[in-house]
This record gives C-alpha cells, structure tokens and sequence, in this order.
C-alpha cells in the first residue's frame, strides 16, 4: 500500500508534529480544523486544510461524519489521529477502514479490548504481564466487593472501567467506606463516560508511574522502545516526563521491555502503543494500554533516534518495523516538559492572545509547538501549547540544559506552567530522581502552606 496523502484528524502541536513527519516522507497532508483553529500554525502549513465545525471539540474533532467527509474531498488515502479526541475510538477506526482509507493506528479489535479496562486487564494478565492484584472483572455487588478487598487487604482503589483522567476512581480505606465509594465511583463514572462498571485493585501506597513504549506491525513482529518515567503528576495528569526511569537498572528495562514485546507479538498488535505499569518496591504492575501516540512520544525518540510518526506511517502503509530490537540503542537521558496555558500553581486556564514568543534553542533542545506572536490561544481545547524537550548524554547534564532552556524560554500575553518547572527542577528530589506519583501534589501543598 501506498500513501500519498495524510488527513490529521487533531490539532495543535500534535498535528504539526505528524505534518512535519509526513513532510519528510514526501506525503502531503490534509488538516482539519474547527473555525477557533483557522490560523493555526498547522492549518497553514499543510498542502490542504478543510474547515469541519464550530468550536466545540463535539462539533468538529470529535464529529466523525465531517472528518469522513473531509478526508473524500480532499482525497485523502490515510488519517493519523494523533493523541486524544478520537485516536482510541474502535468504532472510528473501523469506519475508516471501511471507507479504504488507510488508518494510521492500531487494529479496531485491540483498540477496543485495551479501551475497557476490565477487558484489558484480562487480557494483559492473559499475555504475561504482571497484574496489580485485584478483582477479575467488573464488580457490582457489595458482597463480592467486600469478599475481595478483605482477600487483598485494604487500601483498595475503586475503578472505572472505561475513561481515565482521575474520574470514577476512588481510594478505600475501610470496609465501613467500600460501599459508599462504589456508589460514588459508578455515579462518576456513569457521568463522565456513560458507565458505571467499576473494578477493585490493591492500592499501592508509593509507587512510580513508568511506561514502555512498544511497536508492532500487525504481521507478529514486535519491538520495545525503552521506558519513559511519568512519575511527578497531578490529578492523574503527567507534568514531567523522562527517559529513561532514573530507579532502572539495564537488566530490569530488557527484562520488562521482552515481556511487554512478547506480549505485543502474541497480540498481533499493529503500530504504536503504550504499555504503563506503576512500580514500587522493584516489582511492576500493569494499570492499562494506551492504543496511541503518547504526549511524551518525544523523550523516546531523543535516546533512540527512531522517529515513532515515521514509524506509525510505515507500519500503516504495510511495511515492516525499520528496525530489529537488536538494533535499537539507547543513549544518554532526555526530559520533557508539558507547557500549559494556565496559571503555573493554582492551574487555572488562560486563554488569550500570544503578544510575544521564543522558543528555547541550542544543542539537543526541541520545542514541539504551534504557538507563534500574534496567535489566540482557544479556551475550548487542552490548555498544553507546548512541549519543551532536551537531551543530554547523562541525567545531570540533562538537567541543567532543561534548566537554560526554561530560562531562555519566553512566552508572553498569558500565564504558563514555565515556573512550575522552574522551581521543580529546584528540589532535590527532583534533582536525585527520588519521586513518586503522589509527590507532586504533596509538594504543591507544602508550597502553599
């Protein structure tokens, strides 16, 4: 199969980056847009841009009729979906495909089995990877529950089966509390993605938040890409991202790295996905599959040199993985930081017009951004405007260009999340590594107090 012409159905940085990928395979690309996006920077670079809705993300992005559409009259022969908005919706993958269009993306069935988590787990265990110890499937009644967080010991954490973000998720500490969480955790859940299907794992007390990425080619092949650490977050959202973990040893990262291969290769597994695991006391435990491009895709790429975007395009046009996991290096340490539009410590939204930009520059910094002087940052979409990634050939050196690379970084006409890094990359536990994912929040309520 061959594909000439690439429709990306996102917006922002993320579509910018898979325009310049397409670019540099000499493909040409269709965006997408709703009317908020009409001057941004990615609508004006690719060859043909198409106009698919109001505003609301409901209206436009996440409208699957206009983007068919929009991929017929501009003849497009493949879409990206990037991340978010529709990139993990089975049903939209297989509409795709059934109008010969190439989807540049994961195969419907595994989509939509990793997309449930019930389901993912299930099969996860199926494929050897190790499980946070819980119920097995779906819980609806008070007894079984009760049966099985005495079985694994409290704290347990009450789950909802679809969605993520920290919604329908609820910590128990006691009997005395499960059945009340249940009723909130499925009322959540059922509000935020129309299900109240809930499931019950072991609550880990301290643990990191360490990812691997993984690529298949739908044929039996599959490789893994090193790990990423997603530790410092808040509200179940990633901050900071690097790679790789700075509590991995070699032998560990091979080790799980084949077990999340093998597992990929059993699978059948066709294109890009992460596999995330939390870690704590040397032992890993799988929480879910991302069917997708991740956000912090880029870390990966400056200590392998693979470009992943590169590689979801080839793989989606039937070409096999470029490299053998023999062939895969990792070298030195890369860091990145998410750079949001809001205030950098209480985190509320600030949209508005951008009155002056630069971006960070020098050796081994890469800024991934759609922002330019004069640009209107929407309220209606995420408020990340940018992504500020730096290498170095060991942590420390790391460090201290992510350090030069904040200060040299401007944007002006809104608030930013640029002096949160700055004083992250203050405390020494940041410096030394010694992280978890609860100690973002904590140390937020510290710096208040």
């Amino acid at each position: 199969m061959s594909i000439s012409r690439i429709l990306i159905a996102n917006r922002g940085e993320i579509a910018l980056r898979i325009h310049r990928a397409a670019h540099e395979m000499g493909i040409e690309t269709v965006a997408v847009h709703s009317t908020a996006d009409a001057d941004a920077m990615h609508v004006r670079l690719a060859d043909h841009a198409v106009c698919i809705g109001p505003p609301s993300a409901t209206d436009s992005y996440l409208n699957v009729a206009n983007i068919i559409s929009a991929a017929e009259v501009s003849h497009a022969d493949a879409i990206h979906p990037g991340y978010g908005f529709l990139s993990e919706n089975a049903k939209f993958a297989e509409i795709v495909e059934a109008h010969d269009i190439a989807w540049i993306g994961p195969k419907p069935e595994h989509i939509r089995t990793m997309g449930d988590k019930v389901a993912a787990k299930r099969t996860a265990g199926a494929l050897g990877l190790p499980l946070v110890p819980g119920s097995d499937g779906a819980v609806s009644e008070i007894g079984e529950a009760r049966a099985i967080a005495a079985e694994i010991g409290y704290p347990v954490i009450i789950k909802a089966a679809s969605g993520g973000g920290g919604r329908g998720m609820k910590v128990c500490e006691s009997e005395d509390q499960l059945e009340t969480l249940m009723q909130q955790a499925g009322n959540e859940a059922k509000a935020a993605f129309g299900d109240a299907t809930v499931y019950i794992e072991k609550y880990l007390g301290n643990p990191r938040h360490i990812e691997f990425q993984v690529f298949g080619d739908g044929k039996g092949n599959a490789i893994h890409l090193g790990e990423r650490d997603c530790s410092l977050q808040r509200r179940h959202q990633k901050v900071l991202e690097e790679a790789p973990s700075p509590v991995l040893g070699e032998e560990d990262r091979m080790r799980m790295g084949e077990v999340c291969s093998k597992a990929m290769r059993d699978m059948g597994y066709r294109g890009a996905g992460t596999i995330e695991f939390l870690w704590e006391n040397g032992e890993f435990y799988f929480i879910e599959m991302n069917t997708r491009l991740q956000v912090e895709h880029p870390v990966t790429e400056m200590i392998t040199g693979i470009d992943l975007v590169r590689e979801q395009i080839r793989i989606a046009a039937g070409k096999p993985l470029s490299v053998t996991q023999d062939e895969v290096e990792f070298k030195g340490h890369a860091i990145e930081c998410r750079i949001n539009a809001e205030d950098p410590f209480d985190f509320t939204p600030s949209p508005g017009k951008i009155t002056y930009y630069h971006a960070a520059g020098g050796m081994h910094v890469r800024v991934d951004s759609g922002l330019y002087a004069g640009y209107s940052i929407p309220p209606y979409y995420d408020s990340m405007i940018a992504k500020l990634i730096v290498y170095g050939r060991d942590r420390e050196r790391c460090m201290m260009r992510l350090k030069r690379a904040l200060e040299e970084m401007v944007v002006e006409g809104v608030k930013t999340s640029i002096p949160l890094h700055q004083e992250l990359l203050q405390q020494d536990d940041v410096k030394s590594g010694n992280y978890s994912i609860k100690w973002l929040e904590e140390w937020l309520k510290t710096r208040e107090a």
